[in-house]
């Protein structure tokens, strides 16, 4: 069952050259070997990524909306980063058991469990797959809201879509890919120490027989796309000792993450096992201190967001004696696909300590991360009701949260005049956008040559001061918005902002303001994955 000290061995001698050289969209240039070799795990947080340590010269703009999540984008600011959380959704949980196949022993089974929530373009719908009793099921809605469980005809009369017993599993509707009968794939968990089945679909609903087997794995395994290295990854459970929950010994890690980067789901399940260790939770995640058990890193699913990968860190923060474990989570980014970097430890969709609330216990996060519907970001979690006396799940239902549109973090400036400058960035495009809250102040944007002047006619004296909360702002100056003539040359641009915040900024060809930044798993008004 431990494989990690072996892998740490193997594990550069097996280690593909999957990238050479490559550049990525953000001027990122990856190592000859790709993935990097394992990760030099410990109870320590890792030190700041090589990207953020050593930013390229220049940095493209072109892909995505340019979010404040790091220091990457930085040169020199005096604004204050705020990381923020989403907000439940008042009358959660939108998914709950209802029909008679979804109970067992009057408890009834109706969450996520990874599983996936994505917007299909193809017939304007929110769909979701999630774990009921012995058996994936489905749904369908208009609003992401209201959901509606279809009579198929798998079980005949039933929603279910997967017969037979399961754990986890991950559902990914895959708009790039070109053999309609691939459109869907989902990944599914037997068991744990079991192998892991792969089934592809033409509509989410008729999934056949398994087209693959991976080698016996850990249950809580799972899968994600990541575009901008243009691989699948497999997000692997691992452990790195004896399964002993209330282990506390020094270097003792439990549950962490291999990380296996794959061209092809099928013929990467062969592949398993020249996975390396990725990442774990560290000192940095909050201990309990009614349980005092060291926290560990429970589940990772990730989703490519505008420019950046988002990472949703289920953290494992011990167990009970008598009743169920506080599983809740975090959020980290990454810029190259494999070093994370998680600022803010803070909860990002968390349990609630009330008995009986719906999510009294273990919340995780769903296959596919996010949804952009409108101004929001949709994120949808198990929830576990428990028993305050009894270690048991109960009731399991799936919850909402919503956060604002890019509103991972902001650049604040409060009681102060703000500045923000950036790096040297480039462009092709012809608009400048923001995403911010000015109404309380107001928001000037100058545009400078790579040394740091002001060019004429994008001065700061020129700008037309921007007073709004708007997540899809143009910037003009009484020249206009056309920034074009500056395009493909390395400008700096200089945020003046008072009382406001400042969330993130874009060059768009066009005035719709299109990003060409990633949608993580869709929404309405989005016909394909940007």
């Amino acid at each position: 069952m431990v494989r990690l000290f072996s892998l740490l061995i193997l594990g550069a001698l097996t280690i593909c050259a999957q990238t050479q050289n490559r550049t990525l969209h953000n001027g990122i240039v990856l190592p000859g070997a790709w993935p990097p070799g394992p990760a030099k795990l410990s109870a320590e947080p890792p030190p700041d990524p090589e990207y953020l340590r050593n930013p390229p010269a220049v940095i493209p703009i072109d892909t995505g909306r340019q979010l404040f999540i790091d220091h990457f984008l930085i040169d020199d600011t005096n604004l204050r980063r705020t990381f923020h959380a989403p907000e439940y959704y008042p009358r959660n949980p939108v998914l709950k058991a209802e029909k008679r196949w979804e109970f067992v022993e009057n408890v009834g089974k109706a969450m996520v469990f990874s599983d996936g929530v994505f917007y299909d373009p193809q017939d304007n719908l929110f769909k979701i797959w999630y774990s009921g009793v012995d058996a994936t099921l489905y749904a369908t809605s208009h609003n992401g809201v209201d959901w509606e469980k279809p009579e198929l005809d798998i079980v005949k009369g039933t929603n279910i879509v997967l017969p037979g017993k399961r754990d986890s599993s991950t559902v990914w509707l895959d708009l790039d890919e070109t053999d309609a009968s691939k459109r869907f794939k989902l990944l599914v968990a037997r068991g744990h120490m079991k192998p892991m089945e792969l089934h592809y679909s033409a509509d989410g609903i008729h999934w056949g027989k398994p087209v693959g087997h991976s080698v016996p794995w850990s249950d809580r395994t799972t899968f994600y796309r990541d575009p901008f290295l243009g691989k699948w990854v497999m997000s692997l459970r691992e452990h790195d000792g004896t399964m002993n929950d209330s282990q506390v010994a020094p270097g003792y890690l439990g549950r962490i993450r291999n990380f296996l980067a794959v061209d092809d789901l099928a013929t990467g399940l062969s592949k398993w096992n020249e996975s390396v260790p990725w990442v774990g939770a560290d000192r940095l995640d909050g201990r309990r201190v009614d349980i005092n058990a060291r926290p560990q890193l429970y589940q990772l699913d990730a989703f490519p967001y505008e420019s950046v990968m988002v990472g949703l860190f289920t953290i494992w923060q011990g167990q009970f004696v008598n009743r169920e474990k506080p599983n809740q989570v975090s959020v980290g980014f990454t810029r190259d696909g494999f070093h994370w970097h998680r600022p803010w430890r803070g909860t990002f969709l968390g349990h609630n300590e009330t008995p009986g609330a719906w999510n009294f216990a273990n919340v995780q996060s769903a296959g596919g991360g996010c949804l952009v519907v409108g101004d929001r970001l949709y994120f949808y979690v198990s929830g576990r009701e428990g028993d305050p006396n009894r270690r048991i799940s109960g009731n399991t239902t799936t919850g909402l949260a919503t956060l604002r549109r890019d509103g991972f973090a902001s650049m604040d400036a409060a009681g102060f005049p703000g500045m923000l400058t950036t790096r040297p960035v480039k462009y092709s495009g012809k608009h400048l956008f923001v995403n911010v809250n000015s109404v309380a102040g107001e928001l000037k944007v100058e545009i400078l040559d790579e040394k740091g002047s002001p060019i004429p006619g994008f001065t700061k004296a020129d700008a037309y001061p921007i007073r709004t909360d708007n997540t899809l702002q143009m910037v003009e100056w009484t020249s206009g918005s056309d920034i074009s003539r500056l395009a493909n040359r390395p400008i700096r641009f200089r945020f003046h902002l008072r009382e406001g915040s400042l969330y993130s900024f874009w060059v768009s060809p066009d005035e719709s303001g299109a990003s060409h930044g990633y949608v993580a798993a869709g929404g309405p008004g989005f016909t394909g994955s940007t």
